[in-house]
C-alpha cells in the first residue's frame, strides 16, 4: 500500500516534486561552501582527568594547555647574545596579535634552550574561524630576521594545516571520483539518463547534507572528518540507492506500463534500499557508544546525510523516472543486455556447481587477509599524518628529538589538598608522594617544590607559613603551590604512546593521604582515548549483531541468514584492516610507513559494516523474492545471484571510485579510511556476496529459511 501510494505521489506531481529539491539544492548550497569554517579539530578526546588537569595547568601554573610552539633556529655566525635578542625582539612584537593570553618565552624557563635551538609557547584564546588569519599574521610578524629562522608548530597549527590539506583532498577525490563513478554507470547502463540520475541524486545529497551542518556547526562541536566522510559516505549510498532503483525501473519496464513498473520497483528495490538503509543505520548508531565528539559529530553527520538520501530515493529519483519515461528504457540495446545476462548466469552457475570448493577458497583467502592483522599497531594520530615537507610537521619533530627524547614522556600531577589552605599534614603527605614516585623504577626524574627546597619537619613549617606571605620562597611556591594545589612534574619511561607508559598512568595508585592526586599529560591523554574506545568495542560488536539480526529476520524471516550474513561482514571487515595493516605498517604502494590512526577502524567499522550490508541486503532480497515465488533454493540463489551480479560489481565499482582517491590524499588519516572502506567494499563484493554467501547457501540448502520457533524452514 505504502509503495503504491509513493508511486503514485511521483506520477502525479513529479514536476513539483524536482522543483523542490531543486530548491532545496540551491538554498543549502550556498551553505555547503562555508562548512569548513564552522569545523572544529579533530575531536579525538575524553572529558576526563586529563582534561581537567590540563585546565588546573593552564589557569594555576601557566602551563598552556594545545599552545603554538614558535622554534628558532640561529644562523651561522649570529653570536649567542644576538641570537636572544632577536627572540626577545620577536616575542615582543608576537604579544601584539590578538588572542594570545600568555607568552612564555625560553629565556624566562629552563630547558628551552639546547644549542643553536629554542623555542616559546603560546597560550592561546581564538576561535575556529580565527586561527587561519592569526596565524599569517604571526607568520608576518615573524618572517624576514637576518639572525635567525623561526618556524610554528603545535596542535593548533598542525590542526589548521589538517584542515586547509583536508578540503584539498576533498576537491582531488571528488575531481576524480565523480568521473570514474559516471562512466561507471554508463558502462553498466549503457545511456546518459539512467548514468546521470544516480550521480546527481549523490551531488544533492552530500550539498544539502553540508549545508545543515553549516548550520549545525554553530551549536554543535563539529569534527573536521565530517568534510570527508560526509562526501565519501553520501556519495556512496545515494548513487548505490539511486543504482538499484533505476535498474530495477528499467527492468520491469521492458514488460509493464510505467506506472506499474514504478510500484514494483519501489516494492522489491524499494524495499530492500529501506532494509539496506536501517542496517546502515545502525551501523552508524553503533559509534555512540563511544563518547568522542569525533565519533559522535561524524555519526550524526553520516546519519544526516543518510535520512537526505533515503528521502531522495523514495521522492525524487521516482519522480526522474517518471519524467524521463519510455526514454530510459530505450537506453542499453536488447542484445547487449542479452550478452551481459548470460556472462553472469554463466558465472553464477560456474559457482552454485563448486559450492564447497568455492567456499573454501573464498574463506582461504580471506584467512590470508587477516594474517598481517597481528601487526596492526594503533596510535593518536599527531604531526606525523601531515606530508613531510609541512613545516608544523618538521618544527614539532626537530623540537621532539632535541627538548623531549622519544623514549620518555612528561607526566604533571596536580596534589589538592581537601582543604581551603595546607596544613602540615598535606605538606608531610605530599612529600611522601614525592618519595614514592622516586623510589619507582619506571620514574626517570621527579621534578617538584620539595627538589627545590630543603625538606625537614621544621622547615616544611616555615614553608607553610611563608605560602601565605610568600616573602622568602615567592618564586619557587608561584611555580609549585596555587591555592590548594601542588604541581608534580614527573618523566617516565617509555613514549607518551608506548605501552610501558599506558600502563602506568592506568594502573598508579596513589598513597593513602588527606590529599586528592589528579594525574595529566599526553600520556594521561592517550591512555583516557585508547580505553574509552577499546572498552566499548564489545557494546558496539553486540549492538550491531543484535539490532542488524532483527532487521535481517524481519526482512527475510530467517534465522541462519541474518547469523550467517553479519558473520561474513565482519570477516569481511577482518580482511580489510589486515589490508590495511599490510599497507601501511611496512609503507607499500609508496604509502610513508605509519601506525594506524586510533579512530580509523572505529570510522570503518561503523560506516562500511552498513555499507556493505547494502549489497547484502540487495542480494539476498533478490534470492527472497524468487525463492517466495518458487520455494526452490537452488534455483533462487542462483537466479538472484545472477540478476543481482552486475549491479552488485557495478555500485562497489563506484563506491571504490569515489573512496579510493582519498588514499592520495595529504593527511595519513584520511588516506587510511579511503583505503579501509575501499577495501571493504572490494572484499565483500568479489570474495563474500559473489562466491561465499553463494556456496553456502546451496551448501545450506532448505537450512536457509530455518526458523525455529516456528518449527521448520517455510
Amino acid at each position: 500500500m505504502l509503495y503504491r501510494m509513493l508511486a503514485g505521489l511521483s506520477i502525479k506531481y513529479s514536476k513539483e516534486i524536482i522543483v523542490l529539491w531543486l530548491g532545496f539544492l540551491v538554498v543549502l548550497g550556498f551553505y555547503a561552501a562555508k562548512l569548513p569554517a564552522v569545523l572544529k579539530d579533530h575531536g579525538l578526546r575524553v572529558d576526563g582527568v586529563y582534561a581537567e588537569v590540563q585546565q588546573m595547568l593552564s589557569e594555576d601554573f601557566h602551563i598552556p594547555n594545545e599552545p603554538v610552539v614558535l622554534l628558532f633556529e640561529k644562523k651561522d655566525p649570529v653570536s649567542r647574545e644576538q641570537f636572544h635578542q632577536a627572540i626577545e625582539q620577536a616575542l615582543t612584537r608576537v604579544e601584539r596579535v590578538q588572542g594570545i593570553k600568555e607568552v612564555i618565552s625560553p629565556l624566562a624557563r629552563g630547558g628551552m634552550v639546547k644549542e643553536n635551538l629554542a623555542y616559546a609557547l603560546l597560550a592561546v584564546e581564538w576561535e575556529s574561524r580565527e586561527i587561519k588569519p592569526a596565524l599569517e599574521r604571526l607568520r608576518g610578524l615573524l618572517d624576514g630576521d637576518e639572525r635567525m629562522t623561526v618556524a610554528m608548530t603545535g596542535k593548533p597549527v598542525v590542526q589548521e594545516d589538517v584542515n586547509r590539506t583536508s578540503h584539498r583532498d576533498l576537491l582531488q577525490a571528488e575531481m576524480i571520483g565523480i568521473p570514474v563513478a559516471f562512466i561507471i554507470l554508463w558502462l553498466a547502463f549503457g545511456g546518459l539518463l539512467s548514468s546521470l540520475i544516480p550521480v546527481a541524486v549523490g551531488w544533492i545529497a552530500v550539498i544539502g547534507t553540508m549545508g545543515i551542518l553549516y548550520w549545525l556547526g554553530s551549536g554543535l562541536e563539529l569534527s573536521i572528518f565530517v568534510l570527508n566522510v560526509i562526501p565519501m559516505v553520501g556519495l556512496a549510498l545515494s548513487i548505490d540507492f539511486a543504482l538499484m532503483l533505476v535498474s530495477r525501473f528499467r527492468e520491469e519496464l521492458r514488460h509493464h506500463s510505467l506506472a506499474t513498473a514504478l510500484r514494483i520497483t519501489l516494492s522489491t528495490a524499494g524495499r530492500a534500499v529501506f532494509f539496506s538503509a536501517l542496517c546502515v543505520y545502525l551501523g552508524l548508531a553503533s559509534t555512540f557508544f563511544i563518547q568522542m565528539p569525533i565519533f559522535n559529530t561524524v555519526a550524526i553527520g553520516a546519519i544526516l546525510v543518510l535520512t537526505v538520501s533515503l528521502l531522495l530515493s523514495f521522492t525524487l529519483v521516482p519522480a526522474l523516472l517518471v519524467a524521463a519515461g519510455g526514454r530510459i528504457g530505450a537506453e542499453g540495446g536488447h542484445g547487449a543486455r542479452s550478452r551481459s545476462m548470460r556472462i553472469w548466469h554463466a558465472l553464477s552457475a560456474f559457482v552454485m556447481r563448486r559450492p564447497l570448493r568455492m567456499a573454501l577458497l573464498a574463506a582461504g583467502l580471506l584467512l590470508v587477509c587477516l594474517v598481517p592483522l597481528a601487526r596492526m599497531n594503533l596510535a593518536v594520530p599527531d604531526a606525523a599524518s601531515l606530508p613531510q615537507n609541512y613545516e608544523s610537521r618538521q618544527a614539532a619533530e626537530q623540537v621532539n628529538a632535541h627538548f623531549f627524547p622519544s623514549s620518555s614522556s612528561q607526566v604533571f600531577m596536580i596534589a589538592q589538598s581537601k582543604q581551603r589552605e595546607w596544613k602540615l599534614t598535606d605538606w608531610q603527605s605530599a612529600y611522601e608522594l614525592v618519595q614514592q614516585l622516586e623510589r619507582d623504577p619506571a620514574v626517570l626524574a621527579v621534578d617538584s617544590i620539595y627538589g627545590r627546597l630543603p625538606m625537614t619537619p621544621k622547615q616544611m613549617s616555615l614553608i607553610q607559613q611563608d605560602a601565605l606571605s610568600k616573602k622568602t620562597y615567592g618564586p619557587i611556591l608561584e611555580s609549585s603551590v596555587q591555592g590548594n594545589r601542588m604541581l608534580i612534574s614527573l618523566t617516565l619511561q617509555g613514549s607518551a604512546s608506548s605501552k610501558e607508559a599506558l600502563d602506568w598512568v592506568r594502573n598508579w595508585q596513589a598513597p593513602s593521604s588527606d590529599l586528592f592526586v589528579l594525574m595529566g599529560g599526553e600520556p594521561k591523554y592517550q591512555q583516557e582515548v585508547y580505553d574509552e574506545i577499546i572498552n566499548n568495542i564489545k557494546y558496539i560488536l553486540l549492538f550491531i549483531f543484535v539490532s542488524n539480526f532483527l532487521i535481517l529476520y524481519l526482512a527475510f524471516r530467517s534465522f541462519l541468514i541474518p547469523v550467517k550474513t553479519i558473520l561474513m561482514n565482519l570477516l569481511s571487515l577482518g580482511a580489510a584492516f589486515g589490508i590495511l595493516a599490510w599497507i601501511f605498517e611496512d609503507g607499500r604502494f609508496g604509502m610513508e610507513p605509519s601506525s594506524i590512526a586510533l579512530m580509523i577502524p572505529v570510522f570503518i567499522f561503523g560506516l562500511a559494516f552498513g555499507i556493505s550490508m547494502d549489497y547484502g541486503v540487495f542480494l539476498l532480497s533478490r534470492i527472497y523474492e524468487i525463492y517466495q515465488r518458487t520455494q526452490d533454493n537452488e534455483c533462487s540463489v542462483q537466479e538472484g545471484l545472477a540478476v543481482t551480479s552486475k549491479i552488485i560489481t557495478s555500485a562497489a565499482a563506484i563506491m571504490i571510485a569515489v573512496t579510493a582517491p582519498f588514499a592520495l590524499g595529504g593527511v595519513a588519516g584520511v588516506k587510511q579510511l579511503g583505503i579501509g572502506i575501499a577495501s571493504v567494499i572490494f572484499i565483500d563484493a568479489t570474495l563474500v556476496r559473489m562466491m561465499l554467501v553463494p556456496s553456502l547457501m546451496k551448501l545450506l540448502g532448505k537450512w536457509n529459511w530455518w526458523m525455529p520457533w516456528s518449527g521448520g524452514s517455510k
